[in-house]
């Protein structure tokens, strides 16, 4: 393999995630990977790495869903030029079941899925769905064709409780 097109610090490990940070842009410079970034870090580890260091990430790589909008950390990361990259889009699952995207989808002719995955994409933010079952995967592509209005969209921001699937990165 002549290089990697992403490498990503996975976790900020305090006392650990700087070095390992410094490591990635050697392998930067040297040419080995395209692009570095991180992943499930929030502001204040952001703004360590950027302290120490003049290459800024290309991506960080968050937990985001209806019920996990940390919007905060979103636009922190657009004033530095980091794309964010949402993981766990689907709340593990959970996305279909909420009743109030279910309404939203009905609009559209959509499901509770795919509004969710064109809301994050219309809020610039990439995303990618995991899915093992090939219907789903399709579903899931099938979000080009329509927009959510500014009000569904609102209503969705709305929808945030701080709700995690995964661990939270200020306790790791």
């Amino acid at each position: 393999m002549e290089y990697v097109d992403l490498y990503l610090v996975h976790w900020p490990v305090p006392g650990k995630y700087l070095d390992t940070w410094k490591a990635l842009v050697k392998i930067y410079e040297e040419g080995m990977v395209r692009a570095i970034g991180v992943s499930n870090f929030m502001e204040e580890h952001l703004d360590h790495l950027l302290e120490h260091s003049d290459i800024v990430p290309a991506v960080n790589q968050v937990e985001l869903h209806p019920h996990l909008f940390p919007e905060a950390l979103v636009e922190k990361c657009r004033r530095e030029g980091i794309q964010v990259q949402a993981w766990s889009p689907l709340k593990q699952g959970q996305i279909p079941a909420i009743r109030e995207l279910q309404e939203i989808g009905r609009k559209y002719g959509k499901t509770a899925a795919q509004v969710t995955l064109r809301w994050i994409l219309q809020h610039g933010i990439a995303t990618i769905p995991r899915s093992t079952r090939k219907e789903h995967m399709m579903e899931n592509a099938d979000i080009f064709d329509f927009y959510l209005t500014l009000g569904d969209m609102h209503r969705i921001d709305m929808m945030d409780r701080g709700e995690r699937v995964g661990p939270d990165p200020r306790k790791i």
